[in-house]
């Protein structure tokens, strides 16, 4: 594993996989934090959420408290997609498509929901093969039925296994995992790098752990 920025970046530069976290990274908010404030209980739903990003709870539990205040039906669910328009962080779209001219295959890996990071995945020109996140189960009657847990990110080092499996199945040798949090920098490894972000927060475990740390995609662009 890369630990001083000039491994992180020379890890980068010859980069075949780089894995984004969305929460607070592609996206400047948490999506299930707005989708709270939608309905109108966001104070309770992201105390849970800065608890599970600091380390102080399991990823698991802030997910199924969270569940459980926001109710998220089908009808509640669309009504917050229609309320707002995609719009990922400033240089991400960029970004992208440096990393995609380098030759890297760019994955979202999230502990959000895939129904959520649709829109700004679409942005990007990343197809929802390349999302791994969370995803809603519902009852015919449109009341949720839960989380489909199959999905590896509905549980702590649910990154990390998203991203062995990755490297398994496709053969990547230089992985790179870009994140607020510290469920991101649990990801390293198996990725070969970490990147930790703070444009849009930033976390003290994910600042001092990380072997390289910026506040802009730009910082990440102009070193390649």
């Amino acid at each position: 594993m890369a630990c001083t920025k000039e491994e992180v970046i020379a890890v980068l530069k010859r980069a075949d996989a780089v894995c984004f976290d969305v929460d607070s990274t592609i996206c400047p908010d948490e999506g299930i934090d707005e989708f709270a404030k939608h309905l109108e209980v966001g104070d309770k739903v992201k105390l849970l959420t800065k608890e599970a990003m600091d380390g102080n709870m399991t990823f698991q539990e802030a997910l199924a408290q969270r569940i459980a205040i926001i109710n998220p039906t089908r009808d509640r669910l669309e009504s917050f997609l229609a309320s707002r328009s995609p719009s990922p962080t400033p240089g991400a779209k960029k970004l992208v498509e440096k990393l995609r001219s380098l030759g890297a295959h760019v994955y979202l890996v999230s502990g959000g929901f895939a129904e959520i990071i649709s829109p700004t995945a679409k942005v990007l020109d990343i197809p929802a093969e390349d999302i791994k996140a969370n995803r809603f189960l519902y009852y015919y009657t449109g009341e949720c039925a839960g989380v489909d847990e199959k999905q590896p990110t509905c549980r702590s080092g649910g990154k990390a296994e998203v991203l062995s499996q990755l490297k398994s199945s496709h053969g990547f040798k230089n992985m790179v995992m870009i994140g607020d949090g510290a469920t991101d920098l649990e990801a390293c490894p198996p990725a070969d790098a970490f990147i930790g972000f703070g444009a849009n927060v930033v976390r003290n475990l994910v600042k001092e752990k990380a072997g390289w740390f910026v506040h802009s995609f730009q910082e990440i662009i102009d070193v390649l």
